[in-house]
């Protein structure tokens, strides 16, 4: 079978980046039966982030990625689009009219992967761990519409809420949220390192070196009781410097699947060479890119400084540049497939134009050039991010009324420093925790957001954001969340840029490539098998 381009509905989900750390390569496929998948993700326990894999902490797709496997949620999003299902739960669902009581029964006879029996004491004590430690990761604020936990036997778990919150379901089948025992994790304290315990579809074996995890091992949870299928018995996650030795690997074999990030140049050269028996998979993506200021640094607390950025930058010539037909532009924090997105950005300020940004700043009285530093990661995003912000720079500059620099930090320290305040404007992603709206605005915008954002808007956060989570129908939610992201759009907390597609690549005798992702940007190795080769 030769080499080709597989494209996949939005139901099928989208690309999600994998963990591990770096240049590690031994084993490959040819160890035994285990599915090896590469990435050039790393995952790093350091000073200012020891605890990278406890739920009451991990807060990225990555980190999401290995807990996912390993640590069971009483809720899980379904294989394609749809709402989440029952994992370690038999059953779950609001048992009121105004969406404040949330009940969920367990499954009969769960265990964790030691042996011991799980409970609904399991479940309360993991969900009040996470709410009481509330990790500076900003992670706990997806379980900050609980007021109490309540239990009823050793099965039933009933959550009572401070306010309506449709999304809760979603919230659930969120990791924060994942199983642990007591006797494996300390209630007041986060569990430093790369151990796992949990009740998922695997248990984990983690290989380190230094301060990084080279190597991630997931083996099959013989005591796994769940709603998944586990195709296989193995699975390998092995990380490498960079996509041009990721991909030499997949063409020696080493590995069996390879995932993120490919470079642009290296998803057309697959797409377009019929020589070798791999599969390309190109998925709708729910992935997005944008800006995050600091509203309090000089140089942008002006939010007319803003508004003019987001006056200037091209974002069909930055995608047509850097990413081509591997991404889209986007006007808003929310997709464009997502129910509630509304162009703001574009309503507000139409085609880019150097004239208006001019008289934006003239009526603000901004002196011009605004002297700017524009930070990014040069290790996260994958390798085409320096070349998206010289694009940015260029626009910029080219305006005449910017003055902007670049600068480039490794993700380990560009993280911590972006939520401390350090940066004045820096380059993020976001891979959705679920696919609803409220998941595109309410971390950036709402108390103890996941930027450690100065921005605060009142009518959004205390009138908006609730009014929104009282619809259990989402299209009934329009209205409100149209309303946030037009005052997104003039306050310009934050600027959307581009919204991703999805790949992956594997050997044509590897099977269930088309459900290892889903549309929360979700590994699911569980789906992966090896079967023959066309």
């Amino acid at each position: 079978m030769n080499r080709k381009t597989l494209v996949l509905a939005a139901a099928m989900g989208l690309l999600a980046p994998v963990l591990a750390a770096c240049g590690d390569t031994e084993g490959g496929s040819g160890d035994g039966d285990a599915i090896t998948v590469g990435t050039t993700d790393r995952f790093t326990a350091s000073k200012a982030a020891p605890a990278p894999l406890d739920p009451a902490y991990a807060y990225d797709v990555g980190t999401w990625n290995i807990l996912r496997q390993t640590v069971q949620t009483l809720m899980i999003q379904p294989r394609g689009e749809g709402e989440p299902v029952p994992e370690a739960a038999e059953s779950c669902g609001f048992t009121d009219a105004g969406n404040e009581r949330y009940s969920c029964t367990l499954r009969d006879g769960l265990k964790f992967a030691n042996g011991d029996e799980m409970t609904a004491a399991d479940v309360k004590f993991s969900i009040d761990r996470a709410r009481s430690i509330k990790a500076d990761s900003g992670v706990s604020a997806l379980l900050s519409t609980i007021d109490t936990v309540e239990t009823q036997g050793d099965r039933e778990v009933i959550f009572h809420l401070k306010t309506a919150d449709a999304t809760f379901p979603y919230k659930l089948s969120t990791p924060v949220a994942g199983i642990v025992n007591s006797d494996d994790y300390d209630k007041g304290g986060l569990r430093e390192g790369f151990e796992v315990d949990g009740s998922g579809p695997y248990t984990l074996e983690a290989k380190v070196e230094g301060e990084r995890m080279v190597r991630a091992t997931f083996t099959k949870n013989p005591s796994y009781k769940g709603a998944l299928e586990v195709n296989n018995d193995k699975v390998e996650i092995v990380s490498f410097e960079d996509a041009d030795a990721m991909g030499a690997a997949l063409e020696k074999n080493d590995i069996d699947v390879m995932s993120r990030s490919m470079s642009p140049e290296q998803i057309r050269e697959l797409a377009g060479n019929a020589k070798d028996e791999v599969d390309l998979v190109e998925m709708p993506g729910l992935e997005i890119r944008y800006l995050a200021f600091n509203t309090e640094a000089e140089s942008v607390k002006d939010k007319a400084v803003r508004q003019a950025m987001a006056q200037v930058i091209n974002r069909s010539e930055l995608v047509a540049k850097v990413y081509g037909s591997q991404a889209e532009p986007l006007y808003s924090l929310v997709p464009a497939s997502i129910t509630g997105h509304s162009n703001s950005f574009f309503n507000t300020y139409g085609e880019p134009s150097d004239a208006e940004a001019r008289k934006l700043l003239n009526e603000a009285g901004v002196t011009t050039p605004v002297k700017l530093t524009l930070h990014y990661t040069t290790d996260h995003y994958g390798p085409a991010t320096k070349k998206e912000f010289e694009q940015l720079q260029k626009q910029l500059n080219d305006s005449g009324l910017f003055d902007v620099d670049i600068e480039g930090t490794p993700w380990e320290t560009f993280r911590p420093a972006g939520q401390k305040g350090e940066y004045d404007v820096y380059g993020m992603g976001w891979f959705p925790d679920f696919p609803d709206a409220d998941n595109f605005l309410a971390p950036f915008l709402d108390e103890d957001n996941f930027l450690g954002s100065p921005y605060a808007n009142g009518k959004v956060r205390n009138e908006l954001i609730p009014q929104s989570r009282r619809q259990a129908d989402r299209l009934s939610a329009s209205g409100s969340l149209t309303d946030i992201q037009d005052i997104v759009a003039d306050d310009v907390p934050v600027l959307p840029l581009w919204q991703g597609k999805q790949y992956v690549a594997a050997h044509d005798d590897i099977t269930g490539t088309a459900y290892a992702l889903n549309s929360s940007s979700t590994l699911q190795l569980w789906e992966l098998g090896r079967g023959v080769s066309g």
